[in-house]
């Protein structure tokens, strides 16, 4: 095309002149917009579109041979680790020993009493975590934790026993703040259907991933979960002291009971229910029962000695030599007054002279 323009400028340049006249070129713009119009089209529906459309189907071809797409797996586990209103001071020291134990963790402000329990898992989304530690206060006596997966559950609630934080126990062992844990589980996780939830549940909670922003790439304590005979669950931690497995203690320390096991994020129906738990307020009652019925039987011990003594009153008579012997007794004869002072007097000079004199 710019060859034609070309010869067309240059024809141009030289004009044909006649003897008087003067002719000016004159060039032909139609020509040139259909002999672009014919090249466009060329282009469009030439041999490039399907030059295009063969490499796209190729590659598909490749795909579908090499198949899909491998993608890794990155664990992505944060934990809402906070507490109720109106907790002790131990509680919300022991939650603070969770957060400093967990780089994955995550806090927020006290729930208020009056909010029911399924608005925690607006409040985990709201800051992006999937697992959630909530520590329940009632009464300013019972300590109750919740150990949850938000969304679609399920969750545990525990009734906590000697709390012991790492402050009040003061212990020998320390470990990096960051560092992975070990965690150590009893062989009766394993024995029924509810421990082996509670035992994932826990994996998923207090375990910190892998290459976590927050973590450090070392692992020198031990979380450990053991079981006792009535199905109470011990929780220590443990520092790594060398290659050997020697351990030492760190803390915190406490003690889970489990009390229901839910289907739904702290809601839902009752997988589990432990039958050989009661609650700290039967607990307290029994206790003042055992108070009254003690009284009422010290009071039912004095009316039948009163009765008794008044059925036989000889019989309850002391022996009257005691009362000789009894140098308590008030004395009312002025001669057994001077002879007491006299032996007192005698008695305190004895005790002056072994007395050493200080010069």
């Amino acid at each position: 095309m710019k060859a034609k323009m070309l010869k067309k400028w240059k024809k141009a340049k030289k004009p044909k002149v006649g003897k008087n006249k003067q002719e000016t070129p004159v060039i032909d713009h139609e020509e040139d917009d259909e002999e672009d119009v014919e090249e466009a089209g060329d282009a469009t529906n030439g041999p490039v579109a399907g030059e295009t459309a063969n490499a796209t189907n190729g590659a598909d071809a490749e795909t579908k041979k090499e198949g899909p797409i491998k993608k890794k797996w990155t664990n992505r586990e944060r934990v809402l680790v906070f507490c109720s209103r109106g907790a002790a001071f131990r509680d919300r020291h022991l939650m603070n020993d969770f957060k400093a134990l967990m780089p994955h963790a995550k806090g927020e402000s006290k729930l208020d009493n009056n909010t029911k329990l399924p608005m925690i898992n607006e409040i985990a989304e709201m800051k992006n975590c999937t697992k959630c530690l909530y520590f329940e206060n009632r009464k300013r006596k019972d300590l109750y934790m919740w150990a949850a997966n938000i969304g679609k559950g399920p969750s545990v609630k525990f009734l906590v026993h000697n709390v012991h934080t790492m402050d009040e126990l003061r212990l020998s062992g320390n470990c990096l703040k960051g560092s992975r844990p070990v965690l150590s589980f009893d062989q009766a996780f394993d024995s029924e259907p509810h421990l082996q939830l509670i035992k994932q549940l826990f994996m998923q909670t207090f375990g910190t991933p892998n290459y976590h922003p927050r973590s450090q790439p070392f692992v020198d304590h031990v979380f450990s979960f053991s079981l006792t005979g009535d199905g109470r669950i011990w929780f220590r931690n443990f520092q790594i002291v060398d290659e050997q497995g020697m351990l030492q203690e760190i803390g915190p320390r406490m003690v889970l009971e489990v009390i229901k096991v839910f289907d739904g994020a702290f809601e839902g129906a009752v997988l589990y229910e432990n039958p050989s738990y009661q609650s700290p307020n039967d607990l307290r009652r029994q206790l003042k029962l055992a108070g009254a019925n003690r009284y009422t039987s010290k009071q039912e011990a004095k009316q039948s000695l009163q009765e008794r003594t008044e059925l036989n009153p000889d019989a309850f008579k002391g022996d009257p030599l005691d009362e000789l012997f009894d140098t308590t007794a008030p004395i009312d004869d002025q001669e057994g007054r001077k002879l007491k002072r006299a032996i007192e007097q005698t008695r305190t000079k004895r005790k002056d002279k072994k007395k050493p004199k200080i010069e």
